[in-house]
């Protein structure tokens, strides 16, 4: 679609603006390391995130919201054969490609090949803005081909295609703030979406909770498939937030894209 690229990029850009200065002046814990050592590093994994997705195209030249139009052209996918108003659908594909993220979030952890890589983003010490982007170029391309495969099965529109990958990066950005929201706010936020206090314990250290809350967008799968955990053990200021590297490697962009190949 005409200026799609303009209308993620420039979303992504003002959201992140937005909740870097949220959590400059509300911030939820007190930081490990300071973000002139971390952000150059999550910075960069946008980067390189971007050029991998663009050679991507090269082999596969339609990519989730191409794939989208293509599957329309073509009346592939399981919307083409149903007559659901344009907003029914909508509605339907975002609900289903949320899942499915929430799904290949679950096997991430489960599977130890496929944790190998996501432990990437796990092993920064401090959650911020910036670790909503901070994901190995391999597994970012892993979740490209997931995604591309159920749009053709799907067959959905393109809007709605890039309404969900506006509510992915969005969310992914808020979540992972050291944002304090209020209590009272944050229970009814975390009512539809996962919220900074809820996705944290996600990133414990300690491995019965950070194998919970694996929703990025909404909360409700987490509710559904009993893998919720509304706080950490510790408490959020308490909690070690990372993994078992306790140090200044993970800040280190050579060691972490490395990481996955390490024993």
């Amino acid at each position: 679609m005409e200026h799609e690229i303009l209308w993620r990029f420039g979303s992504f850009l003002a959201l992140f603006a937005l909740f870097a200065g949220l959590e400059a002046r509300v911030p939820r814990r007190l930081r490990s390391q300071p973000r002139s050592r971390r952000w150059p590093t999550n910075l960069a994994f946008t980067v390189l995130n971007s050029v991998a997705l663009r050679g991507l195209a090269f082999l596969l030249p339609l990519l989730a919201i191409g794939a989208a139009l293509d599957a329309e052209r073509q009346g592939w996918g399981l919307f083409s054969h149903l007559d659901w108003p344009g907003w029914a659908e909508g509605v339907a594909a975002i609900l289903i490609l949320d899942l499915a993220i929430w799904a290949q979030h679950l096997v991430t952890h489960k599977v130890p090949f496929f944790w190998r890589f996501h432990r990437v983003h796990h092993a920064d010490r401090d959650m911020d803005v910036t670790t909503g982007f901070r994901f190995h170029p391999v597994e970012i391309l892993g979740s490209m081909v997931l995604k591309i495969g159920l749009v053709y099965l799907l067959g959905p529109s393109a809007l709605a295609v890039i309404v969900f990958e506006i509510l992915l990066s969005g969310t992914a950005l808020f979540n992972h703030a050291n944002l304090a929201l209020p209590k009272g706010l944050d229970r009814v936020v975390r009512l539809v979406l996962v919220t900074p206090d809820m996705h944290r314990v996600h990133h414990s250290i300690h491995r019965a909770e950070h194998d919970s809350n694996y929703g990025f967008a909404l909360s409700l799968w987490d509710r559904i498939f009993r893998t919720y955990v509304p706080e950490p053990k510790a408490g959020h200021e308490a909690m070690t937030v990372g993994l078992e590297w306790q140090d200044e490697r993970p800040a280190r962009m050579a060691w972490a894209l490395w990481l996955p190949f390490r024993r």
